[in-house]
């Protein structure tokens, strides 16, 4: 068991110390909720269930009886709540003779900070592992995939992208949101709401979506300039495609990795089952302080189409 004594910050006994680093960097504000739809949840997991809907209607001709369809359950997915943990044991003496408070009010700030990240991480996590992680959906595949299967035995779909981001790529992967069915092949209405980009790509996405003209055209004044098209407009912007903006998430791992979230409802799901708890108490025995934070929830997906995005890998 790790426990800080008087030995682990012998200089926090001395006096004259200019400096304390390390423990109260600044901090990003909270992300994760860019990622996802957040609920609370009152139970030990959630779950969420597909539905098979009707089909195109079909011709009734005179006289014949009306075609009958049927719905059914489709595919089920569950959110088992997770909890994470943390905590310090420090001495009496240790916490007695800290001239600085390092070690009881910077390290509760420290394990804040640590529990807070915790969730980042986690949560990042399902995008970084979209493509290639081991959990799977209600479908049976990862988050992005080539072929996430209908249930009721349609064509299967994508939501996956294998190319570097630039404009033309953007313009395909909102067409073929566009193009998203429903578990009977009936077009959705599906568009892309905002678009989740690492830092490393900040800088690319702004020009290419925030200019009035296409990236590297511009208007000429009249002057004569080689090339064609000098004028075209910058189609994502001017209709207003991306309403949601531009989010940059610092926990996303690959460097070249862009998601777009759509409109569709019960996509990226996050549940809260119990919020960020922090408690303190003292061992009898040894006069030992302890200190701990605590936080349950869990992160995924219902609906695959609640996504677009590019290989993880």
């Amino acid at each position: 068991m790790a426990i800080i004594t008087t030995s682990n910050f012998p200089k926090m006994l001395w006096p004259g110390l200019n400096a304390i680093y390390g423990k109260t960097y600044n901090e990003y504000a909270t992300e994760y909720t860019d990622l996802f739809d957040s609920f609370s949840s009152k139970r030990a997991y959630e779950e969420d269930m597909g539905v098979s809907g009707f089909g195109l209607a079909a011709v009734k001709n005179q006289g014949d009886s009306i075609t009958y369809d049927t719905a059914s359950q489709a595919y089920l997915t569950r959110y088992k709540h997770l909890t994470y943990g943390l905590g310090f044991i420090i001495t009496r003496e240790a916490f007695e003779d800290d001239q600085y408070d390092v070690v009881g009010a910077k390290g509760a700030r420290a394990l804040a900070s640590s529990i807070r990240q915790t969730k980042e991480v986690v949560g990042a996590g399902v995008y970084n592992t979209a493509s290639t992680g081991t959990t799977k959906g209600g479908d049976g595949k990862n988050l992005l995939a080539t072929d996430h299967p209908s249930f009721a035995g349609g064509a299967a779909q994508s939501n996956i992208n294998t190319t570097a981001f630039c404009e033309a790529v953007l313009e395909t992967a909102m067409i073929k949101i566009s193009r998203f069915t429903d578990d009977r092949g009936l077009l959705i209405a599906a568009m892309a709401n905002c678009i989740v980009v690492p830092p490393e790509l900040e800088y690319e996405v702004n020009r290419t979506l925030k200019t009035e003209y296409r990236v590297g055209n511009f208007a000429t004044g009249g002057q004569t300039v080689l090339g064609a098209g000098l004028n075209d407009i910058n189609a994502v912007k001017m209709m207003g495609r991306l309403p949601g903006g531009i989010k940059i998430n610092h926990y996303l791992t690959n460097s070249a990795a862009w998601f777009l979230r759509t409109n569709v409802k019960d996509g990226m799901k996050c549940f809260n089952r119990r919020a960020d708890e922090f408690a303190m108490d003292n061992d009898f025995d040894t006069e030992n302080g302890k200190y701990k934070a605590t936080s349950r929830y869990s992160f995924g997906w219902s609906d695959w189409r609640g996504i677009y995005g590019s290989s993880s890998t």
